[in-house]
């Protein structure tokens, strides 16, 4: 069985390496970037101005190949890949919560990004709290953990 993904657009950002890229967007609001939505879907975006958040689903178009144990970014310790947001993944998907600053047409504004430039748009969602807050949740081997730099040499 395959599926097959069409990109909707494109992720443009400032950074043009792995390196560049935060760990996470959520601790960088102040990162900017602009996603650009392809023409035959500009209809889609009708109302999306009365939302602060949207989720950006997206391809993670130039990742390593995945492994099932990996220690990722916030870890020194390894950790399998689905107790992870390490992006190199069976399916490169990748899934960014940003800010909604503002939007010119069929390109959004966005903050908090952590994508790399180019990347391609698969969907955009909307966040809501109502359905995606739950701050009782556990956070399992993340509790406690805080931005820092990308060890070198990991991917």
């Amino acid at each position: 069985m395959s599926t097959v993904m069409n990109p909707i657009g494109t992720i443009h950002t400032t950074f043009t390496t792995k390196d560049q890229a935060p760990i996470q967007g959520a601790w960088h609001p102040e990162n900017l970037g602009t996603v650009e939505v392809f023409e035959q879907y500009a209809e889609g975006l009708a109302d999306i101005e009365g939302f602060s958040h949207l989720y950006l689903i997206f391809e993670l178009d130039r990742c390593a190949p995945a492994e099932m144990t990996r220690v990722p970014f916030l870890s020194d310790q390894p950790h399998g890949l689905f107790a992870c947001r390490h992006p190199a993944r069976p399916n490169p998907i990748g899934l960014t919560v940003v800010t909604l600053q503002g939007r010119e047409g069929t390109a959004l504004t966005v903050g908090g990004v952590d994508m790399l430039d180019g990347t391609p748009l698969l969907d955009i969602k909307p966040y809501l709290p109502q359905f995606d807050s739950f701050p009782e949740a556990s956070e399992g081997w993340f509790a406690g953990q805080g931005d820092r730099p990308k060890p070198a040499g990991r991917e």
